[in-house]
C-alpha cells in the first residue's frame, strides 16, 4: 500500500517559492493499479518521484508498506528501493550492456550470484516476450522492445510496488496497447502494485482501477475509473475523457440543432444495465412523444457499459415534462438544451 497524507513539495527558484504539491492525500492499495493523469507542470512526476524519496516531502507523510519512509534509515530506504521497480518514457536503457546485462544489471548490484541472475533474466525474457534478443543491444531494438526491456528489468529483483512515468508517451498505438497490456500481465501474474502517470486518458481508460486527476500541484478529483468517466467534476477532467470518448458535440453544431428543432432537447446519461434497454422507446409510447436521436454513442468501461445520448422530445410541453420526469428516475437527464436552457449548459 502507498498512501500521501496532505504532502506538500515545495522547491526554491529565484528567491521564490514553488509549489510542485500540494496537500495531496491519496491512498493507493495493494495489487491495484491505479492513474496519476495531468497537463504537463501538474505536478505528477513530483509526486511520483516522492514515493521512493527521490525527493523529500516538505510536508505531510508518506506511507509505504506501512512505512512512513520519510523518518526510515538509509539502510531501510536502499531495502525500500529495491522493492519498488521504475519503468520509464525514454527507456533509460545502457547503450553499452546488451539485453541481457540491462535486465541483470540491477540483480548484478544488489550482489545476486550469476547464476541465479541468468536464471530470472531468462525468466524475464520469456515474460516479456524477447527471447530472441538476448544479445541485442538497445540501437538494434524498436520503441516498443526497449520498453519491454525496461519492464523486465524493472521486474528483476521481484518487487512489490512498479512505478510508471509516462511508460507508453513515447509509443505508437498499436505498441501501446501491446506495453499495456503486458503491464495488466505484470499486475496479475505477479500481483504487484502499478502506480502510473500519464496524459493520456486512454492509458488510464484500458488498464487502471483507480485515477486522480491533479492540476496545479493538487488532486482535482480522484475515484473508480468508471465513476470519473460517467460523472466528471471538473472542466479538466471531462477535458480528458472527451479525448477519448468524443462525447461532446461543437457548439457550431448544437447551435444549429437548437435553430433547427423545436422541440426540447436533452443530453442522458445511460449506465451500467440501463444501456441496453429500449428506454426512450417505452417513454415514448407510454406519453405519446415523438423522438428524434440526434446523437449516440456506448463505451465500455471497467467492463461495465456507459451510454450517451442526445435526443430532441416533441410534444407538448406538460406532457415533456411528465416524460422527462420519468427518465430522471431511470438515467440521468445531466445537460437540457430548451427554450429555458442556455446552449454552453451541454458543454459545462
Amino acid at each position: 500500500m502507498i498512501k500521501f497524507d496532505k504532502v506538500t513539495k515545495t522547491f526554491g527558484s529565484d528567491g521564490q517559492e514553488v509549489h510542485a504539491v500540494k496537500d495531496v492525500s491519496l491512498t493507493i492499495n495493494k495489487g491495484e493499479i491505479f492513474g496519476i493523469i495531468g497537463f504537463s507542470g501538474a505536478g505528477k512526476s513530483t509526486l511520483l518521484r516522492l514515493v521512493n524519496l527521490l525527493e523529500r516531502p516538505t510536508f505531510g507523510k508518506i506511507i509505504v508498506n506501512e512505512k512512513e519512509i520519510s523518518t526510515i534509515s538509509q539502510t531501510e530506504l536502499r531495502k525500500l528501493r529495491s522493492r519498488i521497480g521504475m519503468i520509464f518514457q525514454s527507456f533509460n536503457l545502457l547503450s553499452s550492456r546488451n539485453v541481457a546485462g540491462n535486465i541483470a544489471y540491477p540483480l548484478k548490484l544488489a550482489k545476486v550470484p550469476k547464476d541465479k541472475r541468468d536464471e530470472r533474466v531468462e525468466e524475464l525474457l520469456r515474460f516479456v516476450g524477447l527471447e530472441d534478443k538476448v544479445n541485442k543491444y538497445p540501437e538494434q531494438l524498436s520503441g516498443g522492445q526497449k520498453q519491454r526491456v525496461g519492464i523486465a528489468r524493472a521486474l528483476a529483483t521481484s518487487p512489490d510496488i512498479l512505478i510508471c512515468d509516462e511508460a507508453t508517451s513515447a509509443l505508437d498505438p498499436e505498441t501501446t496497447e501491446e506495453i499495456l497490456n503486458l503491464l495488466k500481465k505484470v499486475n496479475k501474474e505477479y500481483d504487484i502494485t502499478i502506480l502510473l502517470i500519464t496524459h493520456e486518458m486512454h492509458v488510464i481508460r484500458s488498464i487502471c482501477s483507480r485515477v486522480a486527476v491533479m492540476e496545479d500541484g493538487k488532486v482535482i478529483e480522484q475515484g473508480n475509473v468508471y465513476d470519473i468517466f460517467s460523472n466528471p467534476q471538473s472542466k479538466t477532467t471531462r477535458n480528458f475523457i472527451s479525448s477519448v470518448l468524443n462525447d461532446n458535440l461543437s457548439p457550431r453544431l448544437l447551435d444549429r440543432l437548437h435553430r433547427e428543432h423545436s422541440g426540447n432537447i436533452y443530453r442522458l446519461i445511460f449506465t451500467g444495465g440501463v444501456s441496453s434497454k429500449p428506454i426512450i422507446s417505452q417513454i415514448a409510447k407510454k406519453y405519446n412523444l415523438d423522438f428524434n436521436i440526434m446523437y449516440g454513442s456506448i463505451h465500455e468501461l471497467q467492463d461495465q457499459l456507459y451510454g450517451n445520448l442526445i435526443v430532441e422530445l416533441i410534444g407538448t410541453d406538460s406532457i415533456v415534462k411528465e416524460a422527462v420526469n420519468e427518465l430522471r428516475e431511470i438515467v440521468e437527464v445531466k445537460e437540457v438544451l430548451g427554450s429555458e436552457s442556455r446552449l454552453d449548459h451541454v458543454l459545462a
